[in-house]
């Protein structure tokens, strides 16, 4: 069976949607695996996001969190609001609870993504703590290791953490995602498939091996 890749996330102005391509785009490199895109619901009404020009013609379909059990990995993407989440996807992740009471995420991959308008915007906390929703359900936390060299850079201004990948939009959203950022996304994209695999090919070897105790999962 073909490991399944969600790649879930909310956009304003559209510099999380591009990121969120990119780390598809990146699942969808390693073979064997499917990818899907979605998106959380909008929360702000349709004319005061159209006064504060959000990009409204976004082309992933809305998630329902009833789908998420249906994954091997999630990756999500959000913009920073004050060191967190916005508001769209912590009122999603809130919607979770039946798939918490259930242990439905249990061993599944956790990743995370972001985007932020300055470099000291809040993009390490905005992960981190992103990563404590995903513990509280069971999740396996994947990030974006050093083995991506765009980590290191020292020669121009650029987002990316270990903790995930990131952009910089610029105080008026302005700044679009970088090639080294991108290039970030779509590694983190394709590390997480390839994480995700490994986990469930064990999990297929060890339930063919009779006597062998399993976790919950």
């Amino acid at each position: 069976m073909n490991t399944r890749v969600l790649v879930l996330y909310y956009s304003s102005w559209g510099h999380v949607e591009t990121m969120a391509e990119a780390v598809a785009a990146g699942a969808r490199s390693v073979p064997g695996v499917e990818v899907d895109l979605r998106r959380v619901p909008e929360l702000v009404p349709e004319a005061v996001a159209r006064g504060s020009g959000y990009k409204l013609d976004q082309r992933a379909p809305i998630a329902d969190p009833e789908e998420l059990a249906h994954y091997d990995a999630i990756v999500f993407g959000t913009p920073t609001r004050f060191g967190n989440m916005a508001a769209q996807m912590r009122n999603f992740l809130d919607r979770t609870g039946g798939l918490w009471a259930r242990g439905a995420l249990i061993g599944k991959v956790g990743s995370v993504f972001a985007v932020t308008g300055t470099q000291h915007g809040g993009q390490e906390t905005t992960l981190t703590s992103f990563h404590t929703t995903l513990l509280h359900h069971g999740m396996v936390i994947v990030g974006l290791p050093y083995s991506f060299e765009g980590l290191t850079r020292m020669d121009e201004i650029t987002g990316g953490t270990p903790y995930g990948a990131t952009a910089l939009a610029g105080g008026d959203g302005a700044r679009q995602v970088s090639d080294n950022e991108m290039a970030g996304a779509r590694f983190q994209g394709a590390h997480v498939a390839q994480v995700a695999q490994a986990l469930a090919r064990g999990r297929a070897d060890s339930t063919s091996r009779p006597g062998v105790a399993q976790a919950t999962a």
